[in-house]
């Protein structure tokens, strides 16, 4: 499948670009926030885009001919930067640092005026983003890899902008298919529930034997 290719870089390397690029794409990020919130005059504004256009120019002397894509490394890890919630390298990712132990999956993050949707709240859209990631990720995490085939979300409450939490877990699997489901939660509680639905592409399941994959996941 195009968009997955193999990473033979070296520890050493990862831990480089790590280290490069994580201050640079946080560094982009706050210029978001800081334009969002801005109340500088009109020269500042104008001069400050000027600025802005010169160093996009200078990035674009050299870029990826498209998407990030994913790597996959030679230890089984994979790189997803440019992944819209955890990208390392993408500066619209909150971005999420998700952990796991054998039951569950969850990050703690905080999400500021780029995703805001009614006045002090985060954009429906974005939540449904977010548990997307993170359902997928608790299917992966749980052996259970898989493309969302479908996903439902009940919206409790608003979720406020601010410090915020997400857990995820498997919930059943069948064959190809597994389902799980997740919460988004605010300092008064759940905001969204979410289930969703996650299948093994085709292209994916010639590389699994078939007995590798359990009739259901309790």
């Amino acid at each position: 499948m195009n968009g997955y290719e193999h990473d033979h870089t070296t520890a050493e390397q990862l831990q480089a670009e790590v280290e490069l690029y994580t201050p640079f794409t946080a560094a982009v990020r706050d210029l978001v926030d800081a334009t969002i919130r801005t109340l500088a005059g009109p020269d500042e504004i104008r001069a400050a885009q000027a600025e802005i256009e010169a160093v996009t120019a200078r990035l674009r002397a050299e870029q990826l001919p498209g998407s990030y894509g994913v790597r996959l490394r030679d230890d089984g890890t994979a790189r997803s930067w440019g992944n819209a919630v955890v990208g390392l390298r993408n500066p619209v990712a909150p971005p999420l640092r998700i952990e796991s132990d054998s039951e569950r999956v969850w990050a703690d993050f905080h999400l500021g005026a780029a995703y805001e949707g009614p006045p002090t709240f985060v954009h429906g859209g974005v939540t449904s983003l977010l548990l997307d990631q993170l359902l997928g990720h608790a299917a992966s995490a749980a052996g259970r890899p898989g493309m969302t085939a479908s996903l439902t979300l009940s919206y409790r409450r608003p979720t406020p902008l601010g410090d915020l939490r997400a857990e995820a877990w498997v919930d059943r699997s069948e064959g190809y298919k597994t389902w799980a489901k997740g919460v988004l939660i605010g300092p008064d509680g759940v905001t969204v529930e979410a289930e969703g639905l996650f299948i093994l592409p085709r292209w994916a399941r010639e590389q699994v034997a078939p007995e590798d994959i359990p009739a259901s996941f309790e």
